[in-house]
């Protein structure tokens, strides 16, 4: 007796929309992360606070430059191009003094 073909499972919306906040929660625990790798390294005086706040700053540019392509707010544009310069800055810093 032949066994039936495999089926593969169909994503339906549900699993899309497990998938989308299993990326946001990793994401918050990243950024918590590394909002403590930044204030251990800012107490026992290491540089690298700088990188570790640049990616902070990343994640919040990221995030809103999302928002500004769902609902096309020149804001969310704007602030996220401030913040993205921010961290740019503290990374480039951070190579330079490191």
């Amino acid at each position: 007796m032949k066994k039936a073909p495999r089926q593969r499972p169909i994503k339906d919306e549900r699993d899309e929309q497990i998938d989308i906040q299993a990326k946001s929660n990793a994401l918050e625990y990243m950024a918590a992360a590394t909002q403590i790798l930044t204030i251990l390294c800012l107490m026992k005086g290491n540089p690298a606070w700088k990188g570790s706040l640049s990616l902070l700053f990343f994640g919040v540019a990221f995030a809103l430059f999302y928002k500004y392509q769902q609902y096309t707010e020149k804001p969310y544009r704007q602030v996220g191009v401030v913040f993205l310069m921010v961290g740019i800055a503290l990374l480039v810093w951070f190579g330079i003094t490191a």
